[in-house]
């Protein structure tokens, strides 16, 4: 068979309007560049300034994990904007509690809601008359592979992502009749500045080096490519499913993984 589709544009995003939560470190920081690199205009957030933003991307201060620090962010970035076309939800907060599942306080349960779950929703419903009006609006959410394998430690935050795909599969169907595609992209072990932390606090609790850390969580399961992806390799997704060679899916959760992935 011949394979007729066009090859990749280098500058596929020009003119494009994207914004992307949380992202100035890991994940986020490689879905800024990537559409950045590609043409687009970029706004983004975080608690904190950052250093090091590509061209073509602009930084507004914001906590996201509140209702009123959603509010600013999103109508200040249409403003910049002057609209959106694409919407891409990275912001995420996995803070382990090795007690498990039983321990976990309140607090912690209300914070992995609040920033994984909550800032997405909020998020969206400020910038979807926007989106409605893009003749190529698309959503994308950052969740999480674990939400299938669930570690205790973690419960709360893969518990959060887990309600953020059943939100993202739902909100697909509401919006597809009025051309807003709405897909989630489900990363693996992914070498992230919050996961070598993350490693260096289960070390720490269990009195172990981090080597072993890592070992254990590259083995168990195996990850068959046999090492942790790099932020990049989502961002290469999710750039596919903003652009125009994804018009066709939507309300589909696609993983990046290694291949850890179930089969069918």
């Amino acid at each position: 068979m011949v394979n007729n589709l066009p090859p990749v544009p280098p500058a596929e995003f020009t003119g494009r309007r994207v914004i992307v939560s949380g992202g100035t470190r890991g994940i986020g920081a490689a879905i800024v560049a990537r559409f950045a690199t590609a043409g687009a205009r970029v706004v983004t957030s975080a608690r904190t300034t950052a250093e090091n933003l590509p061209v073509g991307a602009e930084l507004l201060l914001a906590d996201l994990a509140t209702p009123e620090g959603v509010a600013s962010f999103g109508e200040q970035a249409l403003q910049r904007l002057g609209g959106a076309d694409i919407m891409v939800n990275a912001v995420g907060l996995a803070q382990p509690h090795v007690g498990g599942a039983g321990t976990t306080p309140d607090e912690l349960w209300l914070q992995a809601l609040n920033v994984n779950l909550l800032s997405a929703v909020r998020l969206n419903r400020a910038v979807l008359p926007a989106l409605k009006q893009s003749p190529a609006a698309a959503i994308v959410l950052i969740s999480t592979a674990d939400i299938r394998t669930p570690r205790p430690e973690l419960l709360h935050y893969t518990s959060a992502k887990a309600a953020l795909t059943h939100y993202a599969k739902g909100l697909a169907g509401e919006l597809g009749p009025h051309g807003v595609r709405v897909n989630t992209v489900l990363p693996g072990l992914i070498r992230t500045s919050a996961i070598e932390a993350m490693v260096a606090q289960v070390a720490t609790a269990n009195a172990v080096p981090e080597a072993a850390v890592w070992e254990h969580i590259t083995q168990t399961p195996p990850v068959p490519l046999g090492s942790p992806g790099r932020p990049e390799d989502v961002a290469e997704l999710v750039a596919f499913l903003a652009s125009e060679r994804a018009a066709w899916i939507t309300g589909t959760s696609v993983s990046v993984d290694g291949g850890l992935a179930p089969g069918w």
